[in-house]
């Protein structure tokens, strides 16, 4: 079956470098498409890559290089539900030593600005487990 929703990151540059590196760091993902601009254009040239596609954990991810003054849309973020520790430090590992900034509480911040929060599945079912018990009966 054919998801009929694709997650679209833009960037002001390197939309093909981070699409490479997403789909290098994470498993059953690859670029699996890249579009490039058919003639010239007002921002651009024949040739640029406008488009990426790669798979991420199965869902579709589109990035596109598009001048814009604000980078990466602020409001959205990956969250990662790790296995173990190991798999939260590989993937901690690979953002914030690709040029990254770590936070608090499992975020941090790709070099391209993106907003991550990486962190145990059995912490983030915890959470979920502490925010049903103090909403009462009626919201579980």
């Amino acid at each position: 079956m054919t998801p009929k929703n694709t997650i679209c990151l833009w960037f002001d540059k390197d939309a093909h470098e981070a699409a490479r590196f997403y789909a290098a760091t994470f498993p059953n993902s690859e670029v699996t498409a890249v579009h490039e601009a058919p003639s010239d254009y007002p921002s651009g040239k024949q040739g640029d890559v406008l488009t990426v596609e790669f798979p991420c954990w199965a869902f579709p991810v589109s990035v596109s290089t598009a001048a814009r003054s604000s980078g990466t849309a602020r409001p959205f973020s990956f969250q990662i539900a790790t296995d173990n520790q190991e798999e939260t430090d590989r993937y901690w590992n690979a953002i914030v030593g690709n040029g990254g900034k770590e936070s608090q509480c499992g975020w941090c911040k790709d070099r391209w600005g993106l907003s991550w929060q990486i962190t145990r599945a059995c912490s983030s079912r915890r959470l979920r487990w502490v925010a049903m018990k103090q909403s009462g009966p009626s919201r579980q």
